[in-house]
């Protein structure tokens, strides 16, 4: 029995992690792309767009639509210190040329709004950076919220710490206001955070094993990651997390995930806590909303996957 391909909009600020997970999406038959938007995070948003651009042509689909999307937070401005994990261009410093395609005249916001009421219960919106483009997207049309397949985000942290601060997740922490309004709208949200992002790990050895399987998605992974890499080692880890990725793998088997459904908060006044995504596990809230989170992977598993998709390009 065959089952229709999940189509997705991924919402992105590509970003090393970013770009190995887009690449992972394009070459998984479970999922149809519908387009990309992007977002500040990793780099500003007009880097971002080059950058999926890129991939689109990397991936032989130059016809999926790129929207360039908000290039600032909500209510702030843009601080983010993406660069330094990433490279000033966003993919590990290394120089690639100018891709041949250019953006839609429509932004990233309507894009998604558009997409969604022409395709009622059709779309996922797979959010792999900050989440300031659904929140516009929420603004600009409201319905959206009941017409979505779900909200799949990489992004929070219910039971370990943040990775930006204390208690915060970077994508969350670069527009903590735009995340308070996404987890608040109402609509099916599945949350894959540093709760599992950390837990899955890339080491060393599988880094080398997958740029010597020599196709054109690993050769190009295997030039950005250097940088990545760098970073992590100088935080002591001997190799890199997997943090967008984990979101993609999600829409591609839930199974490999171990779920709770929780009310999440986010924090957004405290500077202090800007970004702190806040389960209630006691409900002590009492309040209906719930989202999906990810609690514990079946990292083995996930990344034999992973290796799998990537080494057979479709």
């Amino acid at each position: 029995m065959t089952t229709d391909p999940i189509r997705v909009i991924i919402d992105t600020d590509p970003g090393v992690d970013d770009s190995m997970a887009i690449l992972l999406a394009f070459n998984s038959p479970e999922l149809q792309i519908e387009g990309l938007t992007t977002i500040f995070g990793n780099t500003g948003t007009a880097v971002t767009t080059q950058n999926a651009l890129r991939l689109v042509e990397l991936a032989g689909r130059p016809d999926v639509p790129v929207a360039a999307g908000a290039d600032k937070p909500l209510l702030r401005p843009f601080d983010g210190g993406g660069w330094m994990v990433h490279g000033r261009n966003g993919l590990g410093e290394v120089s690639f040329p100018a891709p041949r395609g250019t953006p839609i005249a429509r932004r990233g916001a309507q894009f998604i709004v558009d997409t969604v009421l022409a395709n009622p219960g059709e779309i996922t919106l797979l959010a792999v950076g900050p989440l300031t483009n659904l929140a516009i997207a929420l603004a600009l049309e409201p319905r959206i919220a009941g017409l979505v397949n779900r909200v799949v985000i990489m992004g929070g942290s219910a039971t370990v710490p943040g990775n930006v601060s204390a208690v915060a997740e970077a994508n969350i922490h670069n527009d903590p206001e735009a995340a308070h309004l996404v987890f608040n709208a109402g609509w099916p949200l599945v949350m894959v955070g540093l709760d599992v992002t950390t837990r899955t790990i890339m080491t060393n050895a599988y880094l080398d094993d997958l740029r010597a399987i020599g196709n054109r998605y690993t050769d190009f992974i295997g030039q950005i990651v250097r940088h990545y890499h760098a970073f992590h080692q100088q935080q002591g880890l001997e190799g890199i997390y997997v943090h967008d990725s984990s979101a993609v793998m999600y829409l591609l088997d839930p199974s490999l995930f171990t779920t709770r459904d929780v009310y999440v908060d986010v924090e957004y006044l405290s500077p202090h806590l800007r970004g702190y995504t806040v389960a209630d596990w006691h409900g002590k809230r009492q309040v209906q909303t719930r989202a999906t989170v990810c609690v514990a992977v079946d990292s083995p598993r996930f990344l034999e996957l992973y290796r799998q998709r990537i080494a057979t390009i479709r």
